[in-house]
């Protein structure tokens, strides 16, 4: 069962991790007063449970500054097929990261990070290591990664390994105490100047196993 969106993103908050500020919308005047109360620039994806990929059927609108703005989205976004809603959230840029938890067949629960964004599945820059794991094994992660200089702060930025590895154990946990969790993918994982910030999240959830 594929947990949905606004349900993923509250099960995260709740786990502590840090979830960017949003606020689920389900007509023009709830978006309108959703990013009122956010404050402008924001961003808008659609919310549903068939659509995995948002940026390729259009769901995704970044950079929001006006009201005339979001309502144009917002009335796009309601056309597309699968429409449940759309997610009203602060806009913050930044480089994109992927976190993943996924349960194989044969060695259970792994976890991964990467590169994120739309091109994840491009630029394939992505470790993996086998449930559970170490802060030690967190950050030999992030050094096998393209982006790692990146990620220690080059050219005048923040040095962010031990908050990514932080996360990671924190990911990694999550296997342990739910292990009815299939797959959990957060994409992206922004790092902006001043925090790093949960801006998606999907779950799938195996029901035989119980549920969140």
């Amino acid at each position: 069962m594929i947990v949905t969106e606004k349900e993923a993103e509250a099960f995260l908050e709740a786990m502590h991790f840090p979830v960017i500020k949003r606020m689920y919308c389900q007509s023009v005047v709830e978006c309108e007063r959703a990013a009122h109360t956010i404050g402008y620039p924001v961003a808008m994806k659609i919310v549903s449970p068939s659509i995995v990929h948002k940026s390729d059927v259009g769901g995704v609108a970044l950079d929001l500054v006006n009201p005339g703005i979001v309502k144009k989205h917002f009335l796009r976004m309601k056309r597309i097929r699968g429409f449940k809603g759309v997610m009203v959230q602060e806009f913050v840029s930044g480089e994109f990261l992927l976190l993943g938890l996924k349960r194989d067949a044969t060695f259970g629960h792994t976890v991964a990070v990467g590169s994120g964004g739309i091109y994840t599945e491009v630029l394939q820059d992505v470790s993996f290591r086998v449930c559970p794991i170490t802060m030690e094994d967190a950050e030999d992660m992030l050094e096998e990664l393209k982006i790692y200089p990146m990620l220690k702060g080059m050219r005048g930025g923040r040095d962010v390994r031990k908050q990514v590895a932080q996360l990671l154990v924190q990911l990694s946990k999550l296997a342990e105490h739910y292990p009815m969790i299939s797959e959990l993918d957060i994409n992206p994982l922004i790092l902006s100047k001043d925090k790093l910030i949960v801006a998606d999240a999907r779950i799938v959830v195996d029901e035989q196993l119980g549920s969140l």
